[in-house]
């Protein structure tokens, strides 16, 4: 269902509150550029420092401005059920495509109680659902065991795999179904994942190079891997300096170096230092952004 490269969007900030000026022309940005789709207020766009409200606007704002021109993916996740389904609930109101949902984070769920969070989402909801496996960020794991009972459900869709475990999209290919979304979420890795079978990405560098990046899977997607090899070592060194610190940090300066919007963020995040500036400077000459 879906397929390509999509930008897991940054959220500009002015003045403490949302840019809607500077996030409406970012994603027109993303879009003549040739990017696939559009996941608002993930983890780059700092979900867990928007208020709700914020949250629900920062969605909307994205599908009004997209105007159907790709499919928009919400970033609906929290390790609150209640409040992943109200997230969840508004975002397919809303007119979003699917919503992308993390596993519960902090809260170390079992498997069981994974299955439950999803399950009683699904019960909740007709919207396809994405799911965000990312151990590094949530502490757990989801089994493609857990994985194949969930696509039983009605709306599960398939997932966005931060794992970097290579070999895991082979197994998730035979072991799940060809019609389960195989998307990863480490651009780093993007190149071996496509290789072994994935459908495409959510990228935190597509924010900044989206027609590098668009180019690049639809090469993959054309199974035109030599090719694609060449623009993958471009972007490679983008690729580290955007997570030597937390993200979206550099990526937010990156952006501002661009001059796509402010490198405002919220705390307890902060502003990126002078090494890591000069490292992301860097790695944007090599890929011939500035």
């Amino acid at each position: 269902m879906f397929k390509g490269s999509f930008t897991a969007l940054l959220t500009p900030f002015k003045d403490g509150k949302i840019d809607e000026e500077s996030y409406r022309s970012f994603i027109d940005f993303q879009i003549d550029q040739g990017i696939h789709g559009l996941v608002p207020v993930g983890t780059t766009g700092e979900s867990p420092t928007l208020s709700h409200e914020e949250h629900k606007a920062a969605i909307e704002i994205c599908l009004d401005q997209a105007k159907k021109r790709v499919p928009i993916i919400a970033g609906t996740g929290s390790n609150n059920t209640k409040e992943a389904i109200d997230l969840t609930q508004h975002a397919e109101k809303s007119g979003a495509d699917a919503a992308l949902i993390v596993t519960p984070y902090y809260n170390k769920p079992t498997q069981m109680g994974m299955y439950a969070h999803f399950e009683s989402i699904c019960n909740n909801s007709n919207i396809p659902i994405i799911i965000y496996n990312v151990p590094g960020r949530s502490v757990v794991d989801m089994t493609n065991e857990t994985m194949k009972e969930l696509f039983k459900l009605k709306n599960i869709a398939g997932v966005k795999d931060a794992t970097a475990d290579i070999p895991r999209v082979y197994r998730s290919k035979i072991e799940l179904s060809d019609k389960f979304n195989l998307l990863t979420g480490d651009d780093a890795t993007t190149f071996a994942f496509m290789l072994y079978g994935g459908h495409g990405a959510i990228s935190v560098t597509s924010n900044i190079a989206p027609k590098l990046c668009s180019k690049f899977m639809n090469l993959c997607l054309e199974g035109k891997f030599y090719e694609a090899a060449t623009i993958n070592d471009l972007l490679m060194p983008l690729h580290h300096a955007l997570f030597i610190e937390s993200s979206p940090g550099p990526v937010k300066y990156a952006a501002f170096k661009l001059g796509l919007c402010s490198s405002d963020i919220r705390l307890p995040l902060m502003e990126v230092s002078g090494e890591t500036k000069k490292t992301v400077d860097e790695a944007l000459k090599y890929a011939s952004l500035i």
